[in-house]
């Protein structure tokens, strides 16, 4: 088939570069000239595990294509996603501007029949609202599909190549065949491909991040309780997780969820609530608990030093808002930098990935580091805000030899309790006890 993916993001590169893989000719579409030359000279944009294999393949192989000019992008595609930002607003509420925006220029250029798909994240109504906008400048027929991305960052080709479920909101028949045949490949083991109605699909995307964020807040919410009960929330975890109703995953306590997706979903849901009327009470309490766990790492690093953090200088491990990612928005490890920073310490980061990214924001404000031992030098303790893997296991002789103190603030509960113990450490982490060295 011909496809067009409008927007080179995150969505929009991953979607473009599976579907080229399956062996349909794909064009992706950005306004931004820099970036469409990258990516045209294989030059892949964003870091994610598995990519840029596909995207080279495909690349040499001609199936996939890039441009800035729509109506090139456009011309053959039988099939237009729309991989677009929808930012949140200050009431929380999705920004549709490129949506629609763009929706109106293809209503311009189109000449015959497509189906038009909304893959961003996006919500209830929308469906109606691209169809209204490419209604202003073509008459003809078209369709409009809700079909929302479930991707995770860090596994996301995984995720796309074998999904655990496609969702596809249509009343078209032709837009559902269309559709259907384009993710057969996808779907060959049996996993459903579930047919809706366009305004059950956008919610169901919502929906699903929503609770995914609720179970990262109650575990967040029993960490807490923990603390200050003197019970360990691993344990606990392990307790509940292994009944298969509630389910092992997003039951890791930490320093609160970020990324592109949960904090903007939720804010997005709530308000669309809010709209229909309907005061979506627990979505409130758990953009409260996540905000509250930001600062909770911080809290017990300036209770330790009894209040003044004025010039202290941390290590600080992880600055992505997940593990096998570059992505920093939303990500825990700035709100700390930033409450650090505020407190007159200094911070030298060490991420796999992130550090770019990072450094765009803060400039000078913080160093960076080669690796994650040269981080340690000098620094007053170490605190570690991404699970990278290769934090899991390290050399603690050698930080012991880098560290002006036995200090560890651990915001993803990476290490054993009894094995910290053992080496002396001074160790917090998330919900569980405090390890305190005999001669602290």
């Amino acid at each position: 088939m011909k496809i067009a993916v409008v927007g080179t993001g995150y969505v929009g590169l991953v979607t473009g570069t599976c579907f080229a893989e399956t062996g349909n000719d794909v064009i992706c579409v950005d306004i931004d000239r820099r970036k469409v030359d990258m990516l045209t000279s294989g030059e892949i944009t964003i870091y994610e595990p598995g990519l840029e294999k596909l995207f080279l393949r495909n690349l040499k192989e001609g199936r996939l294509k890039f441009t800035t000019n729509l109506a090139d992008g456009i011309k053959e595609a039988q099939i237009i996603f729309l991989a677009l930002p929808t930012p949140p607003g200050e009431d929380g509420s999705a920004d549709l501007k490129y949506v629609l925006g763009v929706a109106e220029d293809i209503g311009k250029l189109m000449t015959d029949y497509k189906v038009l798909v909304d893959k961003s994240t996006v919500p209830v109504g929308t469906a109606e609202k691209v169809r209204q906008a490419v209604a202003k400048n073509y008459s003809g027929e078209f369709d409009v599909v809700s079909n929302p991305e479930f991707l995770r960052e860090g596994v996301a080709v995984e995720d796309f190549m074998k999904p655990d479920r496609v969702v596809i909101g249509t009343d078209s028949q032709r837009g559902r065949k269309l559709m259907g045949e384009l993710y057969s490949p996808f779907v060959r083991s049996g996993n459903p491909v579930i047919y809706m109605d366009e305004r059950s699909a956008e919610l169901t995307k919502y929906a699903a991040n929503s609770f995914l964020a609720t179970k990262i807040s109650f575990m967040n919410e029993i960490a807490q309780l923990c603390e200050r009960l003197n019970a360990d929330v691993d344990m606990v975890r392990l307790g509940i997780g292994s009944d298969d109703r509630i389910g092992k995953r997003f039951l890791f306590p930490g320093i609160g969820y970020g990324g592109s997706c949960f904090p903007k979903d939720v804010q997005a849901l709530a308000k669309s609530s809010s709209e229909a009327d309907y005061e979506f009470q627990i979505l409130a309490a758990v953009m409260n608990v996540n905000e509250r766990q930001k600062s909770h790492l911080f809290t017990k690093i300036k209770s330790y030093y009894k209040g003044n953090l004025q010039g202290r200088h941390f290590a600080l491990w992880g600055l992505a808002f997940k593990p096998n990612t570059d992505d920093i928005r939303e990500a825990p490890a700035l709100y700390l930098i930033d409450e650090l920073l505020a407190a007159g310490a200094t911070v030298t980061a060490f991420d796999p990935e992130a550090m770019k990214n990072v450094q765009q924001v803060y400039g000078e404000k913080i160093r960076f580091s080669d690796n994650q031992y040269d981080a340690l030098q000098d620094a007053d303790a170490l605190i570690i805000a991404t699970e990278w893997n290769e934090f899991r296991t390290p050399d603690f002789l050698k930080i012991v030899t880098l560290l002006k103190a036995k200090t560890i603030f651990d915001g993803r509960n990476l290490f054993d309790i009894n094995a910290i113990a053992n080496l002396g450490f001074h160790y917090e982490s998330i919900g569980r006890k405090p390890v305190i060295p005999n001669n602290n």
